[in-house]
């Protein structure tokens, strides 16, 4: 089964074909069907292994947008950061919601 280790928003994902991932909010346009991922770090087929010094030359993964480019777009979870300082009687709670993309792996070409 082939996989590679991608890099999208500074953060690291295993992915094989077929997989769903949520990535961070990338400039897209609206009409775009599909995303390409050039900053590959690894592939593996199950028989040859092929390491990144950072990235791959010429790999690439070719990720296809679940539903329309607007509509992939999908919230995170709720985060509540809290700022407290001890005895001054001063707390703030303030709510925050992440949005991600939402892709399908199509196909990983090393």
């Amino acid at each position: 089964m082939m996989y590679a280790v991608i890099e999208q928003g500074g953060k690291q994902y295993k992915v094989s074909q077929g997989d769903v991932i949520t990535i961070d909010l990338a400039e897209v346009a609206p009409d775009a069907k599909s995303i390409e991922i050039g900053k590959v770090l690894f592939v593996s087929d199950g028989k040859q292994v092929r390491v990144g010094t950072p990235y791959l030359d010429g790999a690439k993964v070719i990720a296809t947008f679940t539903t329309d480019a607007r509509d992939a777009v999908v919230n995170g979870p709720k985060l509540y950061p809290t700022h407290f300082r001890r005895r001054k009687n001063s707390s703030r709670r303030i709510g925050h919601r992440q949005k991600y993309l939402q892709v399908t792996i199509e196909a990983i070409e090393a």
